[in-house]
């Protein structure tokens, strides 16, 4: 494997092909690298050279990869085979319909209900006296890439719905997909079908609906996130844009974000900007610069701050593009993100994405390329609204609950297809495929593995209730760890994000430690009180002559089982009820629980060993940049993912819940909590 910043000194080992991944082992470096077939792009032979014969990857996941393979014959064949096992034919050949979870002990079922889209649009208080449920599209009728559960003014008939459905390109007529609490609204819907000179009476009603919805303002906006040119160009084909002559109180606006073909091309020139052989900074900055995908990320943004802007101050807005499936679910996702402290939170954002993304029927399985189609289809739609996402993350970091990493998972699943998720094209697919039934749900995965995602700098109380992004053009980043991941030598030796989670769980533990101690603590004051008290009580005659070494022989006795003939009737009674006895007892209780006390103590981790300088797991799997250190929080040990694949409750933690420990400590805390158990 060649390394591409020193040709002449490559990765060797052997190459081999599965059914799911190609896998790469250099034995003498100690170094695995694992590629999934869904994950490769695009597989390229290259010309033949003095090593062998080189064959490029490209994954979705921007790592980029050459194999020197000594003979021809066998570059072919495997180039053969990853064409056809990174590219299926049919939807059903999929990686997630032959996915076994070895570490999920859940069914398949679970994390498929996490999202409901009743349930959501209750949270924000629809229905109401202005905005309904309607049926009309409860077997996908009015609209097959729209959600059956779609809420539209109250006042709209179901004439007005079916007419504007039919004038709106695809069907996607106008409906809520967010109402702010001061009741202006956020609609989404495609290019209207007007021609030159086309209208449609229950249109214009269907947007009138919308706009007397809001008591507070007497107009709305109507965003066409196209560049105007595009739209007015779309006229040709029978589509194009309103007329503001048909429409009332309307105020039309054109934001200017490009179209899926130029958003492909920007993406392809910034990774050849990322795989310059010999870069320089000259060369990288006017690579970046012309590429433009930093425009494009921010046009996006501007867009959704205007819309987010103006929902904020009152007035409702209706959003479209050409289908509205596209630039539409980016600008309404990311405009409710700055508005809504909600989104902002691991559960809410995965709310977001189900609604604004794999609800209203963004073609995750077409602009990732799930399947063999038409390239021209793939777009890196999504990835604009994670990095947009990213951006907002940088400029207020303590707004979000998740983290950078929480952003990665999300991204490579996208397009892994190791879960259901987001295969298919809109909610009518998922449920003609049963995704819930055959697959297994990322969410379920994700929340599994939650703390792994938690934003330690996360502070919603100090952050104003709207999110307002700074546009100007120099707080617009590069985000290297995103399109340079898999590049050495650029990264931090050390992620601050990995050492601030590992100091929160360090501080979780150790705060969940001292809570039992202090818990011990108190009981162990209480029960000193009270043998103080009851001795208090139990004051004894100075005429009574007390036999200790008698009373504590018949104690002894008694607590073997043992009856001594001699000391049976009275005797007996006499010693059992004598006052020192419970006193005696608890002393008993209190040295049996010194055991349980001590292994309490030992089974936390008062320590953890400091991430710094620690080059290989102790299985010998080496780290780098993109493998996380784990710690063990029994023996503070730092692992690696596959050797902390277990979770066990300490004894020494208050609130038992499971943490990540390694397998020795896991196989300890059970053979210990067998011991205990009766």
């Amino acid at each position: 494997m060649l390394d591409r910043y020193n040709i002449r000194k490559p990765s060797l080992g052997n190459l081999f092909l599965t059914t799911t991944h190609l896998m790469f082992f250099d034995s003498e470096n100690k170094k695995e690298t694992w590629i999934l077939h869904m994950h490769i792009g695009s597989v390229e032979k290259l010309p033949l050279t003095t090593a062998g014969s080189p064959l490029q990857l490209r994954c979705k996941t921007f790592r980029s990869v050459t194999f020197v393979l000594p003979r021809e014959r066998d570059c072919h064949e495997i180039f053969t085979a990853l064409q056809q096992l990174s590219q299926p034919v049919h939807m059903e050949d999929l990686y997630c319909f032959n996915y076994l979870s070895s570490s999920e002990i859940t069914p398949k079922s679970t994390g498929w209900d996490t999202f409901d889209m009743q349930s959501e649009f209750k949270r924000i208080n629809v229905p109401n006296d202005q905005w309904s449920l309607t049926l009309l599209n409860k077997e996908y009728d009015l609209c097959d890439t729209y959600p059956r559960n779609l809420y539209v003014p109250q006042a709209a008939s179901s004439n007005i719905l079916l007419g504007s459905s039919q004038f709106r390109s695809k069907g996607r007529l106008p409906v809520l997909t967010y109402l702010n609490h001061n009741k202006a609204a956020l609609c989404r819907c495609s290019q209207p079908l007007s021609g030159f000179k086309a209208r449609c009476l229950e249109d214009e009603q269907m947007l009138n609906c919308i706009l007397r919805t809001n008591p507070n303002s007497s107009y709305m906006y109507v965003v066409d996130t196209r560049p105007m040119i595009n739209a007015m160009a779309n006229r040709a084909a029978g589509k194009g844009y309103e007329n503001e002559n048909f429409y009332e109180n309307i105020k039309f606006h054109f934001l200017g974000i490009e179209n899926i073909h130029v958003m492909r091309a920007s993406l392809s020139k910034l990774l050849e900007t990322c795989e310059l052989k010999s870069p320089s900074m000259n060369n990288f900055l006017s690579g970046l610069e012309s590429s433009g995908w930093l425009k494009h990320v921010m046009s996006i943004m501007d867009t959704s701050w205007f819309i987010a802007k103006a929902l904020d101050e009152g007035v409702s807005v209706v959003v479209h593009c050409s289908d509205g499936w596209d630039r539409t679910a980016q600008v309404c996702s990311l405009s409710s993100l700055m508005l809504d402290p909600y989104y902002r939170t691991i559960k809410g954002y995965q709310a977001l994405i189900e609604k604004d993304w794999l609800a209203f029927g963004h073609k995750f399985s077409e602009r990732i390329g799930h399947v063999a189609g038409d390239p021209k289809e793939i777009s890196p739609v999504f990835t604009q609204f994670i990095d947009c996402t990213w951006q907002l993350m940088c400029q207020q970091p303590a707004a979000f609950e998740f983290n950078e990493q929480f952003l990665f998972t999300l991204h490579d699943h996208v397009s892994s297809c190791q879960y259901g998720t987001f295969i298919g094209n809109c909610e009518k697919d998922r449920i003609d495929l049963r995704l819930s039934e055959r697959t297994f749900s990322l969410w379920n995965y994700m929340t599994n593995h939650q703390n792994e995602y938690i934003n330690p700098l996360y502070s919603p109380e100090s952050i104003p209730r709207v999110l307002i992004p700074n546009l100007a053009p120099q707080t617009i980043r590069f985000w290297r760890d995103m399109y340079c991941r898999f590049e050495n030598d650029v990264h931090p030796r050390e992620p601050l994000g990995d050492l601030l989670l590992a100091t929160c769980d360090h501080s979780s533990s150790l705060e969940d430690h001292i809570k039992l101690l202090q818990k011990r603590i108190t009981a162990l004051k209480q029960q000193l009180a009270d043998d103080s008290a009851e001795k208090r009580k139990s004051f004894v005659s100075p005429d009574t002559v007390v036999d200790n070494k008698y009373l504590y022989e018949q104690e002894a006795e008694i607590k073997e089982g043992v009856k001594s003939p001699s000391y049976e009737g009275k005797d007996l009674v006499k010693v059992t009820s004598h006052p020192l006895s419970a006193s005696y007892e608890n002393g008993l209780n209190n040295l049996m629980s010194a055991d349980q006390l001590s292994e309490e103590v030992k089974s936390v981790a008062l320590d953890w060993k400091t991430l710094r300088n620690i080059e290989e797991c102790s299985c010998s799997t080496p780290f780098d940049h993109f493998s996380r250190k784990y710690h063990c929080w029994k023996c503070g040990d730092v692992f690696c993912t596959r050797c902390i694949d277990k979770n066990a409750a300490l004894p020494g933690h208050l609130s038992q819940r499971e943490v990540p420990v390694c397998r020795p400590c896991y196989r300890e805390v059970l053979r210990s909590n067998s011991v205990e158990s009766p």
